[in-house]
Formats: C-alpha cells, structure tokens, sequence
C-alpha cells in the first residue's frame, strides 16, 4: 500500500496528540498504572436484578492486590498475555487494571466468536484464559479460570503489604489485543499501542470534559477496547462509569441516570421506536417527556460511532433535546473524527480530533495518518492482510469513500467495496440507499445486493414480528421514487427473522454481515419471483 497524495487533509497531526513524559511515557496510561485516582468517583455495574457500586479508589487497591496474585501464584508479568473471554462485569475491569499494572498484555474475546480452549490458548499466545463459561467441562487446560475466582484474591489483607514491581509503557507498546468486529469475515487481531490509548483518551477529553458529576453509561463489550476508554477516563477524571450489557441497558437506564451514554446506531434506532411507543400509548406526553422517561432525567448528550447513523435517528434526538453526536473511526484507527457541543455539522462525521489527519484520495477512499498509530500491522490475520490496510509509516487505508468540507468536516458515503457496477457500467453507493429504506420504523435494517447484476435487491429486517410487509412495500414505492432509474430496488425480500449477533448476521456493533446474510438469503436473491415487488 502507498500512502495516498490528499485531495484536502483535516487537521494535521500535533505534537501533543499524546501527552508523552520527556521518557517517552503515555501520561494517562502512567498515572492508571501507578496513582490512585483522585476525587470520589464511582464504577458500577448494573444487571436486571440491581446494581453493585464501588468506589474507583477501592477499584484501583483491588486490582493491585489482583496484580498481586496473578505475579505470585501464576508467575504473570511484563511481556505475558492473559485473555478475558466474558461479559461486562466488575471482574472483567478488575483483570484489564491488574495487566496494566504488571506490564502484561490482554486480549480481549468477545463472547460468541470464541471458545475456551488449548488451541485458543495456543493461537493467541496466552499464559492464562479467564472466562465466565464453564472451565470443568473435560479437555479444559488447567490455565483456563472462571471469572469467578477474580474477586477472592482482592479483598483487604488478601495481597502483600508491599508496592508492585514499577512498570513503565512506552508509546510503542502493545497493552492490549484487539479484533475486528467481522463484518468483512473472519475478525482480524491487532495490538493496540500504549501511545494511541493515550492520544484518543487525550482528544476525547479535550472536546468533551467529562468530570465529576458526569456517568458515562457504557453497555457494548468491554473486548471492544474503546469501551474500556470509559473506565481508564473515570480513574483519570473522577467521573463514574456505569457498566452493564446490550440486553439489560434499556432496563437499566432509567435507574441509573447517566449523564453520557455511549451506543451504537441500532441502539438508538431502537430507543427511538420505543420512545414513538411511548407517545402512541401516553396520548399528552410530549417527545422530550417520553425520551427523559426511557433516558433518565440527566442526560449531557449521547454518543454513536461504529456503523453509520440515519439522519432521521440524529434529528428525532436532537428534537428530543438529546443531542446525539456521531463520530468515525476504525479498530486500526481509534477514534478519527467526532462531532461534539462545540463544533458539530448535520450529515458529517465531525472533524478529525488533534492526533489525526484525514487524507482523501483520488478514488475518494478515506485514509488516516496518526501521530500515534495503533500499529502498523495486524498481529493476527492472513496473509497480505496488513498490507492491503497499513502503509509502513502506519497511515491507514479505511476502504470508506469520503470528502472533507471546506471547514474539514468529513462525510462517509460507505464503503468502497459495497459500491455495486451494474452490467451498464453503473456505480451505485448502496449506503444512501439503504438509509432511506431504513427511515421507515417497521425496517430495522436494509442490506442491498445485485445477484445478476442488472438490478438490485433488498434484504430486510424487519422491526418486529410480524414484519409489516404493508408498510415495507409503501417504504420501496417512496424510495424507488426518488431514486435514479439504476438505483430503484426491484424488489425486498423480508427476512423471515430479524437479524442479530446469535443468529450471526450482525456483528458485536450491530453491523449487518453482508458475506453472511447473502449466504443466508443466497435462493431467493436469485429467485426473480422472491420477494415484494416495485
């Protein structure tokens, strides 16, 4: 790959992306690993059946004493890996700290694309797998542990009356094991450096200062690093973090009352629906009622990233005086562009945030140049991977088309390899096409294809059960009027359930799975018949 000569860049990289000691050490990530955190901030964790609070202090003495046990019974320290294949909890937090405190790496699995075994062990390089599945089942290595033994070691006396080993990170180092959410195909591992941790944890706080008083509420994996940014903000700001999972968030809001809640686009399109229930059944209520009802009363404003989302999303938050701010960025990026209350445009993804630069090349292909890379490669995927993606100084090739604004907000248009050439030679940019069909509340999502290349097809999932195949047919009749004759749907196919992480169509950010859902649906794609027709 060669690093593409910009059309228009956006905020060249500035020396103080990261905020580096003279030595050359991330300053957030020195101060997690070696201060205690200042001010009376809180971690909690809520579930279904309550909530469990800690204070952020108690979080950082129990993952010394953690760090403690895993350096003296299990021989864990700088260089090691251990993994953490399980679901949000308080244990999860504690095993990432302790790592960070060691000098250890972690990998984060996510559940549902891993199992606990001695080749996942052997593939990833792990000394030890923790995991909140079952470790008595036969053939488990004696290095896999349950998820519920962290806490044990944590309490008061449990853990030498002595300070840890120092440990210092450098920018280049790898803390962590990240993997790619898999909507392209098998999910791609790649190290995360010390230096971009610190360089996004710095521009995020730079244009939104969380602080005390502030919740971030953070429901999304927590084997998606950027999740994990919430709690490392909490130690270093003082605010809380809430911490729950995808099925309880909706349950939980309200009770919790965050300040910051940080979703992906499908989150949000569902809250809407609910919120557009609520005003169907209340009758008076007006829309900033029944969003401060599903929200909590508290709310600074709402966070979306990961996938694209529908301006008609964006607008029904705004009007619900719940500003809802969409950002971009990569698994090889980190975070590059983010709306935010001080500068923000209707349709952009924001302005590259300091530490980054937008470059946009002559075939409209987004690329990003960062003052602290993740990498420069991946640790884990096949073959010609890395270079297809990173160019050697560490610019990334996003495979999204994309133009910069004369005030360098940056507008994604979808991905280039979901532009379908028509047997005419035609060029359709299926993302704006699926927007439009997925404005409709019966069309959770809309994922177009061109089996035959003449034409192209929509497969749909609907909102509910039973779909609305009415309210489907009306949505294809709208859109197909106010789209060019090649870029008219000939016909939906409405799936026969909707889409979701266990059924394998969507990835852990709510992504469709295109490669996926085309072998699903492979028969009636090329069954002329199939479907609703235009």
């Amino acid at each position: 790959m060669t690093t593409p000569t910009p059309s228009r860049t956006s905020v060249p990289p500035a020396p103080d992306g990261g905020q580096d000691h003279p030595a050359g050490v991330p300053e957030t990530i020195r101060r997690i690993v070696s201060e205690p955190p200042a001010g009376d901030g809180r971690i909690s964790v809520a579930r279904l059946d309550g909530t469990r609070t800690m204070p952020l202090r108690e979080l950082y003495e129990r993952s010394g004493r953690l760090a403690h046990h895993l350096r003296d019974v299990h021989g864990i320290g700088p260089g090691d890996r251990i993994g953490i294949l399980a679901a949000n909890s308080l244990e999860w937090v504690l095993l990432d700290l302790a790592a960070l405190r060691l000098g250890a790496q972690t990998a984060g699995l996510e559940p549902g694309k891993f199992t606990p075994s001695a080749e996942l062990m052997d593939r990833y390089g792990l000394r030890l797998l923790f995991t909140d599945q079952p470790t008595d089942t036969p053939g488990t290595p004696p290095a896999v542990l349950g998820t519920d033994t962290v806490l044990g070691p944590t309490g008061p006396g449990d853990a030498p009356d002595r300070p840890l080993p120092p440990v210092t990170w450098g920018s280049g180092d790898v803390t962590t094991i990240k993997f790619t959410s898999g909507s392209t195909g098998v999910p791609k591992g790649l190290g995360a450096t010390a230096g971009s941790i610190d360089s996004s944890l710095t521009a995020v706080q730079e244009i939104f200062e969380h602080g005390p008083g502030d919740d971030l509420f953070v429901f999304l994996p927590l084997s998606l690093l950027q999740q994990r940014y919430w709690v490392y903000s909490a130690l270093l700001h003082g605010h809380d973090v809430t911490l729950t999972t995808y099925e309880a968030a909706f349950a939980t809001l309200r009770r919790v009352r965050p300040t910051v809640v940080m979703g992906v686009p499908a989150f949000y399109e569902s809250a809407r629906r609910q919120i557009e229930g609520r005003l169907r059944r209340s009758g008076g209520q007006d829309v900033r009622q029944a969003a401060r009802a599903l929200f909590g009363d508290r709310i600074r404003y709402l966070w979306t990233g990961s996938a694209p989302a529908s301006p008609a999303v964006l607008r029904f938050f705004t009007d619900a005086g719940l500003p809802l701010f969409e950002g971009y960025g990569l698994n090889e990026t980190c975070i590059v562009t983010k709306n935010h209350p001080g500068a923000h445009r209707a349709g952009s993804v924001g302005r590259a945030v300091r530490g980054k630069e937008v470059l946009i090349g002559e075939d409209g292909v987004i690329s990003v140049r960062s003052t602290h890379p993740v990498n420069n490669r991946y640790a884990y995927a096949r073959p010609g991977d890395s270079e297809k993606v990173f160019a050697p100084d560490g610019t990334v090739r996003t495979g999204d088309l994309g133009h910069l604004d004369e005030d360098g907000y940056l507008f994604v248009r979808g991905r280039a390899d979901d532009v379908i050439v028509l047997d005419n030679g035609k060029k359709v940019i299926v993302r704006p096409i699926e927007e439009m069909m997925r404005v409709d509340p019966a069309i959770a999502e809309c994922v177009l294809f061109s089996p035959t290349q003449t034409d192209l097809v929509a497969v749909v999932s609907p909102a509910a059960l039973p779909a609305d195949r009415a309210a489907i047919a009306a949505r294809l009749a709208a859109v197909n009027a106010a789209a060019a004759p090649d870029e008219r749907i000939s016909r939906v196919l409405v799936a026969d359930r909707p889409f979701s992480i266990d059924n394998g169509l969507l990835t852990s950010q709510y992504k469709p799975k295109r490669p996926d859902i085309a072998a699903a649906y492979h028969s009636p794609l090329h069954a002329q018949e199939a479907g609703i027709h235009a």
